[in-house]
C-alpha cells in the first residue's frame, strides 16, 4: 500500500466529526446564495477580531513571525483566525484540521502567544482548531453551490480581509494608550477626535494625529505616495483586465439540433489561487524555520542557516538569511539585487507550477472538463468525436501556466512598488468583485 494511503487511512476516521454541507437536490435561489455569501464573509470577519481566550494582548501584539502573509492568507494575530484560510488551501476537508492542529501547536511551541502554560496553550490549540473548523465549513458551503457563482470562500475570505484591515485602521473604535494618553486605534476616529474634542490644543495635536507613527495614520490610509496610489490604481485594473480575458470554445448539442454553446477558458483559469498556495507554502516554511533557528539544539546549526536566520525588528520577526530570506519580497529592488532577481525567479516559477497543480487537484483540467462537456451532451462542431479533450488540452494548461505567471508577475510588481496593502490582496480584492458582478449580471 502506497505510503500516502496509509496517511488518508489515518485520518479518514476524523471525517465524520468534521461540519459537511449536503448538496442541494435543486438550484438554490439567488437570493439565498447572496444571502448565503453574506451570512459566511460576516461570520469570517467576526472570528476575525474574536481574541484569543488565554493569550495577553500584549503577547499576542508583539513580534509576528508571519507578518508578510496574513493578508493573503486571510489571518489576523491574536484572534480566532490565527491561522486564516492556510489549512484550507493546503489540504482537504480531513486534512485540513490535522494541519490546523499541527500549525496551532506550533505557534504556542514557537512561543508566538508568551509564556502561556500548559493549560491555556492547549485551549489555544483548541480555539483555533475549533475556527478552522468553522472555515472548513464555509468552504464545503460555497464548494456546494450556495454561494454566488464566480465566488470562493478562500478568494472571497482574502479579499474581505484585506478590505476589513483598510476600514478597521480608518474607523477602529478601540482606544490605545502608547504614552501620548488615550487615543483612537482608527486614523479617521482619532483625527476627528483632536480637530473637536481637543481643538483648544491647537493645530499641532492635529498634525500629530494625522502624522502619528505608532498607529495608523491618515497618510497611509491615504496614501499619500503618489506613486504608491498608482501603483495601486495599476494593479486593480490590470488585474480587472486580465480577469476578463478569454478564449470562448465552441460547443454544439448532439442530440438537439442547433443548441450551440460556449466553454470560457480564461487567461486567469485558476485566478489568483496560484499565489495563494504560494504564501501558504511559504507560511509552513516561516514555521519550520522559525521553529528550527530557536531550538536548543538546532539553533544555529547548517539546517537552521539553510531554512533562514531570523532577526526581531519593530513588529515583524525579520528573515535575514536561508530560504526564507530569499522568498521573502525585498523592501528594495536596488538595496539587493540578488535578492530581488532569486525572489521573482522563485515566485513566478511556483506560479506557473502550482497553478497547473491546482488545475488537476480542483477538477478542472481538461480532462475533467471533457467528461463533464459528455455527460452532457456538448462536443466541439466538425470535430470528430473524443476531439473535445485534443482541443481543451491545449488550452487549459497553457492557460494555467500563462495565468499563474501574469499573477506572479503582478504580485513581484506590486510588491516592488509599494501598493497599499499587498499586491495580492488587492488582485484577490478586484477579481473578487469583477466575479461577483459578472453573477450579478447573469442573473438578471
Amino acid at each position: 500500500m502506497a505510503r500516502g494511503s496509509v496517511a488518508l487511512d489515518v485520518v479518514r476516521p476524523l471525517a465524520s466529526l468534521v461540519p459537511a454541507v449536503r448538496r442541494p437536490n435543486r438550484v438554490v435561489p439567488f437570493h439565498r446564495r447572496a444571502l448565503y455569501t453574506g451570512a459566511s464573509v460576516a461570520v469570517f470577519l467576526v472570528c476575525s477580531h474574536l481574541p484569543l481566550y488565554g493569550v495577553r494582548y500584549a503577547a499576542a501584539s508583539g513580534v509576528d513571525p508571519l507578518y508578510y502573509v496574513r493578508s493573503i492568507l486571510a489571518s489576523n494575530r491574536g484572534t480566532l483566525m490565527e491561522l486564516g484560510v492556510g489549512p484550507v488551501v493546503t489540504a482537504g476537508t480531513v486534512l485540513a484540521l490535522v494541519i490546523a492542529l499541527g500549525e496551532a501547536a506550533a505557534s504556542v511551541l514557537l512561543g508566538m502567544y508568551g509564556p502561556v502554560g500548559a493549560l491555556n496553550g492547549a485551549l489555544v490549540v483548541l480555539q483555533l482548531v475549533s475556527a478552522s473548523a468553522v472555515v472548513v465549513f464555509l468552504d464545503d458551503l460555497f464548494d456546494k453551490g450556495y454561494g454566488l457563482c464566480g465566488a470562493s470562500a478562500v478568494s472571497l475570505f482574502s479579499a474581505a480581509n484585506t478590505c476589513g484591515k483598510v476600514f478597521w485602521h480608518a474607523f477602529s473604535p478601540v482606544t490605545v494608550n502608547a504614552g501620548r494618553g488615550r487615543e483612537f486605534e482608527g486614523a479617521v476616529l482619532a483625527v476627528a477626535y483632536h480637530a473637536v474634542a481637543r481643538a483648544g490644543r491647537g493645530a499641532r495635536a492635529l498634525v500629530a494625529a494625522v502624522l502619528r507613527g505608532h498607529l495608523p495614520n491618515m497618510t497611509n490610509l491615504l496614501a499619500a505616495r503618489i506613486y504608491s496610489t498608482l501603483a495601486t490604481g495599476l494593479v486593480l485594473l490590470a488585474a480587472v483586465y486580465l480577469e476578463g480575458i478569454k478564449m470562448l470554445v465552441p460547443l454544439q448539442s448532439k442530440d438537439t439540433r442547433g443548441r450551440r454553446g460556449t466553454f470560457p477558458v480564461k487567461l486567469l483559469y485558476t485566478s489568483t489561487m496560484p499565489v495563494v498556495l504560494h504564501s501558504a507554502a511559504v507560511t509552513a516554511l516561516y514555521l519550520v524555520s522559525q521553529l528550527v533557528h530557536y531550538s536548543r539544539f538546532l539553533g544555529g546549526g547548517v539546517l537552521a542557516r539553510l531554512l533562514g536566520v531570523w532577526e526581531e525588528a519593530g513588529h515583524a520577526a525579520v528573515p535575514v538569511g536561508g530560504l526564507a530570506y530569499y522568498v521573502t519580497a525585498p523592501a528594495s529592488v536596488f538595496a539587493d539585487p540578488l535578492h530581488a532577481l532569486v525572489y521573482a525567479a522563485l515566485l513566478l516559477a511556483s506560479c506557473a507550477f502550482l497553478s497547473q497543480a491546482w488545475v488537476l487537484a480542483s477538477g478542472s483540467s481538461a480532462r475533467d472538463v471533457a467528461k463533464r462537456l459528455g455527460e452532457q451532451r456538448l462536443v466541439v462542431p466538425g470535430r470528430r468525436d473524443g476531439a473535445t479533450y485534443h482541443v481543451l488540452s491545449r488550452c487549459i494548461p497553457t492557460a494555467a501556466a500563462l495565468g499563474g505567471l501574469c499573477v506572479g508577475a503582478l504580485t513581484i510588481f506590486a510588491d516592488m512598488t509599494g501598493v497599499i496593502g499587498t499586491g495580492t490582496g488587492i488582485m484577490l480584492a478586484a477579481t473578487t468583485v469583477y466575479n461577483l458582478v459578472n453573477s450579478v449580471e447573469k442573473e438578471d
